[in-house]
């Protein structure tokens, strides 16, 4: 026998990093994760201090990202309800036989528009442009749609109308650290994307100025030199109000609106409408800060003007962001070093979502789906006749609106999307949801949507699966594997392919890995706006990212865009006079008071994955309705009060915070919770005429003190 001091116990321990991408916002944080075999399973996150786009930086929410994979709260196995009501385990064959027999049925007895599909600015570009081929080759229906109609359609309306293409932001996001002027407007940076203040921060210390445009005076506004205040919905007043200021103080720039674009005598005409005593009182933006924003945009050598979901998400939101760039261009800064207009999309992949064919008015590589050339082009690398696809069909809040037998959609399949919590009228989307004849949620939580669900299918989480990204630049990325989903949790991807055999259009769906997948979509967007086809997973690896467009693989890529010309067929961008309106619905002596949505820095979007995440519940527990301290007063509330907030639509009870950086006139809360704490309980589902996105940030309401009792 060894002598006792010979004898070692050598622990072995293994470990696999691996650098992939944040799950949440279009940021698309780079991240570097460790999975630890000694640590019973446990995942170690960290920025990746090489990734260009936050440098080391990332959000509370990125770091707690890993707590998701092994949650006990997860789906682990499908579920399907049985005739108790209750949801059961069930096999993988047996549920999806289900479905698919349920589909079949009812597209004979109803048709191919009675089925649905709803889709996610979550998904990878992967399974974007497959729920598009879904929904039109195995389901056969115009019925498709996703989550950034809510999120993304207005900015994108407005690029496209502008300059021929859309684009979130036409250049990299390290340009915002360069330009001299930075304008903000209706974007809370520091609690929607707070790894990007670290560029806003650089612009401020070399010496550039930043202005804000928001009703609340945000943590961004608190950065600003100029902050500006104005009523919910009338920021387009407030833009062509400072294009008023900026002729009538000669500070357009003549030579490159006659070199460079098109349409400027009528924008000049509805313009000149717009005298600023006018717009104070339409805004409540003094003259005097209406000069000086537009002075300081205007003198600098090079400015921005980056918006968020503020303007964008109104009944006029489309327009609104035409506004903002008629700003720019008369200003003669769009596509010239440092300067122009971008949107500063919000969701994970809300740019790509918007480009591979799951709106129900395009097709991949942003073809639009009524443009027969368009259709053609897909039907080709599909291997159909252009007459095989449907038509355009319902846009996001009208599909859901259509749900039940009156409305004549009776089946939807849910793929990464929390409808009934992210939509406008929440109520009437529950009551719609209720009346389906089939309700199939695929996720990796039970969320709200699934409270009525038929079906649930447990799908892949970020860290588990391999597939591209496309963040707020067009900077076309791929989260990596880090380890195997759990054993009965099949990816997306494989739910598509399985299904589609099912009903009868397996042949269309035979693939076996995502990058199988991409490839197809390159072929799919060759030659088209939003063309991929340069781009493969090897060249991503090799560069951290790839932005579009990318015609061929000898390409580099377009980081920067317009800067020589624009996307419409002549080169030149187009001016559009658009006048302010009114929102849908304003205050009046029955419902007095403004009220908007917002975010909060520790949750993200309708909170189904970051509210089961501790830290961060434990930050932020429930919405609070922000008060200002004078209408706090004369509704006799204090900070912890309980008040009762009503609109036409129904009623939420929230804690009160009282705040001066509100308006006195507005009460704002945050979006992230469902049920009775539902902020979309209140919003009206005004839609703009173009994008078709609900008026979410601009409603009217009363609001009354409540005991703890009530």
């Amino acid at each position: 026998m060894a002598p006792r001091s010979s004898l070692r116990l050598k622990i072995v321990t293994s470990e696999t990093t691996t650098h992939t991408h944040c799950p949440y916002c279009a940021f698309q944080c780079g991240v570097v994760m460790t999975d630890r075999a000694d640590h019973a399973g446990a995942i170690d996150v960290r920025p990746d201090d090489d990734f260009p786009v936050n440098r080391g930086q990332m959000c509370i929410k990125g770091f707690t990202s890993a707590a998701l994979l092994d949650h006990p709260e997860r789906l682990t196995a499908p579920k399907i309800r049985g005739r108790a009501g209750r949801l059961l385990p069930a096999r993988w064959d047996t549920a999806l036989d289900f479905v698919a027999e349920r589909l079949l049925r009812l597209r004979e007895l109803h048709g191919p528009a009675a089925l649905a599909a709803f889709g996610s600015g979550a998904l990878t570009n992967e399974k974007t442009y497959l729920l598009g081929k879904f929904a039109r080759l195995a389901l056969r229906s115009p019925n498709v749609d996703y989550n950034g109609r809510y999120c993304m359609s207005s900015a994108a309306a407005g690029h496209n109308k502008a300059f021929g293409i859309d684009r979130g932001l036409p250049f990299p996001v390290s340009d915002i650290a360069q330009t001299k002027a930075l304008l903000l407007w209706g974007a809370n940076c520091a609690e929607t994307l707070p790894p990007i203040m670290q560029w806003i921060f650089a612009q401020r210390d070399n010496g550039g100025a930043l202005i804000v445009v928001d009703p609340r005076r945000t943590d961004t506004a608190r950065a600003a030199a100029l902050h500006l205040q104005p009523t919910p919905g009338s920021d387009l007043a407030l833009a062509n109000g400072l294009l008023y200021l900026a002729l009538e103080e000669k500070l357009v720039d003549t030579a490159y609106i006659a070199a460079r674009t098109d349409g400027f005598d009528d924008l000049r005409r509805v313009v000149l409408s717009y005298h600023p005593a006018h717009v104070e009182r339409l805004t409540g933006v003094s003259t005097q800060d209406q000069l000086k924003a537009v002075r300081l945009l205007a003198e600098a050598p090079s400015s921005m003007l980056l918006s968020g979901r503020g303007p964008e998400q109104q009944s006029k939101g489309s327009d609104t962001v035409l506004s903002f760039i008629n700003l720019m261009l008369a200003l003669g800064k769009v596509g010239k070093p440092y300067s122009g207009y971008g949107c500063l999309t919000g969701q994970g992949n809300g740019q790509g979502g918007r480009e591979h064919g799951q709106k129900a008015d395009q097709l991949p590589g942003y073809r639009h789906i009524e443009d027969p050339e368009h259709r053609a082009a897909i039907a080709r690398v599909w291997g159909i006749d252009p007459a095989e696809l449907p038509t355009k069909g319902k846009s996001a809040y009208e599909l859901l609106d259509a749900l039940g037998p009156e409305g004549g959609i009776r089946a939807l399949l849910v793929f990464g999307s929390n409808v009934a919590v992210a939509s406008p009228n929440a109520l009437n989307i529950e009551r719609r949801l209720a009346s389906l004849d089939l309700l199939v949620v695929c996720d990796a939580f039970v969320n709200e949507t699934a409270r009525d669900a038929h079906v649930l299918l447990p799908v892949a989480q970020f860290a588990e699966e391999e597939g591209t990204m496309t963040n707020l630049e067009g900077r076309v990325i791929l989260r990596q594997k880090v380890r195997p989903a759990p054993p009965e949790v099949k990816t997306d991807i494989e739910i598509f392919c399985e299904l589609a055999r099912r009903l009868g259009a397996g042949k269309h769906f035979q693939y076996t890995s995502a990058e199988q997948v991409f490839d197809e979509l390159r072929r799919a967007t060759a030659g088209a706006r939003a063309d991929y086809s340069g781009i493969t997973y090897d060249k991503i690896r090799r560069h951290r990212g790839v932005f579009w467009p990318c015609p061929s693989v000898e390409h580099p890529g377009t980081p920067r865009l317009f800067a020589e010309r624009f996307h419409h067929p002549n080169g030149r961008a187009r001016f559009h006079a658009v006048h302010h309106r009114p929102a849908a619905e304003l205050p009046d002596d029955a419902y007095p008071l403004y009220f908007t949505t917002g975010r909060y820095k520790e949750h993200y979007n309708s909170g189904a994955q970051t509210r089961r995440v501790s830290k961060l519940e434990e930050a932020k527990p429930e919405p609070k309705v922000e008060v200002h301290p004078r209408l706090a007063a004369r509704l006799g509330v204090v900070e912890g009060d309980s008040l009762l907030v009503e609109s036409r639509r129904g009623a939420v009870t929230f804690r009160v915070a009282v705040v001066p950086s509100i308006r006195p006139d507005t009460l704002f809360a945050p979006f992230h919770w469902g049920g009775k704490k539902a902020a979309n309980i209140l919003t009206v589902p005004a839609l703009d005429p173009t994008s078709r996105m609900p008026e979410f940030k601009v409603c009217a309401v009363r609001a009354r003190r409540v005991s703890e009792s009530n």
